[in-house]
């Protein structure tokens, strides 16, 4: 008994130095970062921010691979596929604790695919024509007074735009009539003839026509109000709950992924987030840093995919 207990000691000694040693060697290669969306897009000009970066102090080179497509679940599908050695990477978005939801995917966004950091967020805003309600507080009271006559545009059905339409009425208790938009171009110019009255966007898209007085804003939707437009609250700071988190972006791997490369993953990640020049551009384009540990950014996606499921199962929304 005591010899066969010393062989399994030696033997798991023995593995120690192999798995160590895999796991000191990382990263071997280049590593790869995947974007489902095209270049110049947000989710883009962070993962390329974050790749110039990383390459410089992780000790390999970091590329980005933009694979468009599905709602970001293309590129999410090749991460969950990919070899659990934390060489591929996703630049997840809200799109991936959404897409459950609304589409048949072939993985599984929590368990095939492994947090590491909660990277950013840019605010969304609830914009109004200057004819609309002047605030949170009087659009809820004229809704509920007569249900369905206030109107708010979005991108097209199933996007965010159009399920923060769908949470505000939930939380609220009230109905306002969605108006979907093939895109949030043509939604803008009709908002800003007063053809509807409401429309849920990211804030960059609408910071110019608030400022110059053709629309106004009611309410920002984030952790933060929008540094751009001070004196707009929080829509969860006047009492409308699930608009605690804006647009948001994180870096995320295989499952499979042994938990040592993740924290070293997560480590330079927080690295790039605290330089100061990072901290500058993203400021500039109304980008809020975040970071965290691997497990809150875990708990999180938990919560924005229950949070979404819960909206889509309420408004019975189909994708098209």
């Amino acid at each position: 008994m005591k010899l066969h207990g010393q062989r399994a000691f030696a033997i798991l000694v023995a593995s120690l130095p192999v798995q160590v040693c895999a796991q000191a060697d990382f990263p071997n290669k280049p590593i790869h970062i995947l974007v489902g969306f095209p270049a110049a897009s947000t989710a883009d000009i962070i993962a390329r921010q974050l790749a110039v970066k990383m390459s410089e102090t992780i000790g390999q080179q970091v590329v980005v691979e933009n694979r468009s497509g599905a709602g970001s679940s293309i590129a999410a599908e090749a991460v969950a596929r990919a070899p659990g050695d934390g060489h591929t990477l996703l630049l997840s978005t809200i799109a991936n604790s959404i897409n459950p939801s609304l589409f048949k995917v072939n993985f599984d966004f929590q368990k095939d695919i492994a947090a590491v950091v909660l990277l950013a967020e840019t605010p969304g805003l609830l914009a109004g024509h200057p004819s609309a309600p002047a605030s949170v507080k009087e659009l809820i009271a004229q809704a509920k007074a007569n249900p369905g006559a206030i109107s708010y545009a979005s991108a097209g059905t199933g996007t965010v735009t159009h399920l923060y339409g769908e949470l505000f009425n939930l939380a609220t208790g009230v109905k306002l009539s969605h108006v979907p938009y093939k895109g949030s171009g043509q939604a803008q110019i009709d908002l800003m003839a007063g053809h509807i009255k409401l429309l849920f966007t990211p804030a960059a898209s609408v910071i110019g026509p608030i400022k110059a007085g053709k629309l106004i804003a009611l309410g920002s939707i984030g952790r933060e109000p929008v540094a751009s437009l001070p004196g707009v609250p929080t829509l969860a700071s006047v009492g409308v709950a699930g608009f605690d988190a804006g647009l948001w972006f994180g870096l995320n791997t295989t499952g499979s992924t042994p938990r040592s490369v993740i924290d070293r993953l997560n480590q330079e990640s927080q690295k790039v987030l605290a330089m100061p020049d990072v901290r500058k551009q993203f400021a500039a384009q109304d980008i809020q840093p975040i970071g965290g540990s691997s497990e809150s950014f875990t708990t999180f996606i938990r919560q924005e995919t229950e949070k979404w499921a819960r909206v889509v199962k309420a408004a019975d929304i189909k994708a098209e």
